[in-house]
């Protein structure tokens, strides 16, 4: 087995930074549908994100994807990678904090190695990703159950909202996989699946939220929108295939560790949120769950394969 890539100084740095763009589009997307529809805010965020990496591929010299079948396969990633988890994260934050959704959304790993478990026949559970896992299901078990002790039925829905999200990405992640047979650059796979979403998206949100209807956002809205378009999707995604390409996927990975940690510290620092001791508690389980899948805990329990 090749040994395990060491990052850089500038690696971290960028995951840091990475974190911290995508730990803010909880923290953006919170004060955004205080003022707007949840499906005006997706159509906001990934409007201005296509335009934003087109300008960038035009920049780059890098050419405008191509093909019927590509794009086909462009609109069923925006569907599961974007429009669906997007709206139901949405959604759940006009009832939630964003310290709680991003929590929640760190169960992506979870859901993604269940899904890829069911449905591929090279990504099967190891020991140490069946532990992963059952500490993030338990995580969330803290999560509900402490909402449940609550009597907050509203905030149960916006959890389950939150869930389902993460586990569209898990199908994303294992629907993502033709992307490299096809020898899409992740960058232009990035182009493609977040105009396929604004595609879609313009009349669901024209049909539910007749935006034209709703009063003109403030600045602070505004700011919040090209925030979570510009910083959090088009400059985040640059930097992830950045990261992918020179750190390997499992340093990257550790990203979702993170998120969490910058979202909660923004909501509380701007939003005024609390983090409370089962939030606490659920994400510290989660986050071992997700060490646990990386491999990071037993390091010792993996030996090198001998050379036949």
């Amino acid at each position: 087995m090749p040994p395990q890539h060491r990052m850089s100084p500038t690696e971290w740095t960028l995951l840091a930074l990475l974190s911290l763009l995508w730990g803010g589009s909880f923290f953006f997307s919170k004060i955004a549908v205080e003022a707007l529809p949840p499906l005006t805010v997706v159509l906001a965020r990934v409007g201005l994100a296509a335009i934003a990496l087109g300008l960038f591929l035009r920049a780059t010299g890098r050419p405008i994807p191509r093909g019927r079948a590509l794009w086909l396969s462009f609109a069923g990633m925006g569907l599961l990678n974007n429009l669906i988890p997007f709206a139901l994260i949405f959604w759940g934050q006009t009832i939630i904090s964003s310290g709680l959704a991003s929590i929640l959304n760190a169960t992506t790993p979870v859901f993604s190695l269940l899904v890829a478990h069911a449905l591929t026949t090279d990504e099967k559970l190891a020991a140490n990703k069946l532990a992963g896992v059952a500490l993030g299901i338990i995580g969330i078990a803290v999560l509900m159950g402490a909402q449940a002790a609550a009597g907050a039925s509203g905030s149960l829905l916006a959890i389950l909202a939150c869930l389902g999200a993460a586990l569209s990405y898990g199908f994303a992640s294992v629907f993502g996989r033709r992307f490299r047979r096809l020898g899409v650059e992740p960058a232009l796979g990035a182009f493609g699946q977040i105009t396929a979403t604004t595609v879609m998206m313009v009349p669901i949100a024209l049909l539910a939220d007749a935006p034209w209807r709703l009063p003109a956002p403030s600045p602070t809205v505004w700011a919040a929108l090209l925030g979570l378009a510009l910083l959090s999707t088009a400059l985040a995604y640059i930097i992830f295939f950045r990261l992918l390409a020179t750190a390997g996927a499992t340093n990257t990975s550790l990203v979702t560790l993170l998120i969490p940690v910058s979202a909660v510290l923004l909501g509380s620092l701007f939003l005024g949120e609390e983090l409370t001791a089962s939030q606490a508690a659920g994400m510290a389980l989660i986050g071992l769950g997700l060490l646990a899948i990386d491999g990071r805990l037993w390091p010792f329990g993996r030996r090198p394969r001998r050379e036949s």
